[in-house]
């Protein structure tokens, strides 16, 4: 109970420090998949002179093996580099033990324009599964390559790719009393970061619109918690909520016209509420004397899951938005489970679990109620899953920094995103690209 009450009422406690927002992320996995699947990722190639202006191969590798079901094979092992399918001699990549092999050009369309032809074969069969062709200018390099990587990853296991989303996540630079808070946003590899607000006073819990082009979070900016959304193609934010006490924990309905937030009203109760953006209008979810926080819309919007130290200690419960004050208790296993996530097909919840005196993430069934405990660090928090539900971000501590990390949804790949990105906080997943 202490633990969520600081959360909430305790905005300043998060020390949180980060390096600029151009960092690279440095990927440590930290617990591999062994049944992870061989896949040889040749090189483009480059059909003009010089060398090639972006090695769009490098960040599909990388991609598929931060996904933890691919395992690429290392360039210096390939023995030959073909660039088309006439050209593979694929008794050599079986004897490299390669399932798959991706091969292709790179060529110069114009001025500032670049096509790539891929190709992906069974190394096993030589049958050719998929293969296209993509152009774009010498900026759009990164994001051809996440697409390349997210066609080959729905070929091979039936599920769309998530390398083309966004991340959002809060940092800070500085020390206490002189930080600065950044709200960055970036590719789901950690490239291309983007502060869409910065703060001499702390940022918090970002929150992804269901289209993908705001966030709603909470600034201190005026000394006092307020929620603001904010269009990130043109910059223009507005402040939707600045009522006295805490404004905190947005959360966006699935059709986009509402938020879920907490709220302390006059009578310094700690409650979920429902917020319409068009009208303002406000709606109580919760009248408990307990502090009731974190709220998450259930996918077809009726629900919201919440937290709650209403028993004595935070536990997950369930509300019907069109029955407020009627919430059910969901968690039973474990003292302490608080900042449910539900996942993309709604049938898991990501919370974080104290396990043995430990938080880490756990995923619940919401049909069985089975807890499964996910990840292993001594601090970990703030879930998020990817919107096609293989993999959950989250934060965590790593030699007394805040670092990213992520783990697959099944527990079995874990990797701390760190190095450069330096000390951060709340990361969450964006949706698929519109």
């Amino acid at each position: 109970m202490q633990r969520l009450a600081r959360r909430i009422l305790s905005a300043f406690a998060l020390l949180i420090v980060s390096v600029a927002a151009h960092a690279q992320l440095v990927i440590e996995i930290t617990r591999g998949q062994e049944n992870a699947v061989p896949i040889a990722i040749v090189p483009l190639g480059w059909e003009s002179a010089g060398t090639a202006p972006f090695d769009v191969s490098e960040v599909i590798a990388a991609d598929l093996q931060r996904s933890g079901r691919f395992a690429p094979l290392d360039r210096k092992d390939m023995i030959e580099r073909p660039t088309s399918g006439e050209q593979i001699r694929f008794q050599d990549w079986r004897y490299l033990k390669s399932d798959f092999i991706v091969v292709g050009k790179l060529a110069p369309e114009g001025a500032d324009r670049y096509s790539a032809q891929f190709e992906l074969f069974n190394v096993l069969t030589g049958q050719r599964l998929t293969g296209q062709r993509l152009s774009t200018n010498s900026n759009g390099m990164r994001a051809m390559a996440h697409r390349i990587a997210d066609l080959i990853f729905e070929q091979l296991t039936g599920i769309r790719g998530a390398f083309s989303t966004r991340i959002a996540f809060i940092s800070a630079e500085g020390t206490p009393p002189q930080q600065r808070y950044k709200l960055i946003v970036s590719d789901a590899d950690g490239e291309n970061q983007r502060v869409i607000a910065n703060s001499t006073e702390p940022l918090m819990s970002p929150s992804w619109s269901p289209d993908g082009q705001s966030l709603a979070y909470v600034s201190f900016e005026n000394k006092a918690s307020a929620i603001f959304v904010q269009t990130l193609a043109t910059g223009e934010r507005r402040r939707v909520s600045a009522r006295a006490g805490i404004n905190g924990a947005p959360a966006w309905s699935p059709d986009g016209r509402t938020l879920a937030l907490t709220l302390s009203r006059k009578d310094g109760d700690v409650d979920v509420y429902t917020l319409d953006l068009s009208s303002q209008l406000l709606t109580r979810m919760t009248f408990d004397p307990g502090i009731d926080t974190e709220p998450v819309w259930s996918i077809d919007g009726r629900k919201l899951y919440f937290n709650s130290d209403r028993a004595g200690s935070p536990q997950i419960y369930e509300v019907d938005v069109s029955q407020p004050n009627r919430a059910t208790r969901l968690t039973f296993e474990g003292s302490y489970n608080a900042r449910p996530r539900l996942s993309p097909d709604g049938k898991q919840l990501a919370v974080v679990y104290l396990d043995r005196g430990n938080y880490r993430i756990a995923s619940i069934d919401l049909a069985s109620k089975a807890v499964q405990v996910l990840t292993e660090g001594r601090q970990d928090e703030s879930p998020s899953y990817a919107p096609n539900g293989t993999t959950i971000i989250y934060a965590t501590q790593d030699r007394g920094k805040g670092v990213l990390a992520t783990v697959s949804s099944d527990g079995r790949f874990q990797q701390k995103l760190g190095g450069g990105i330096g000390d951060v906080r709340e990361p969450v997943w964006g949706p698929f690209p519109k």
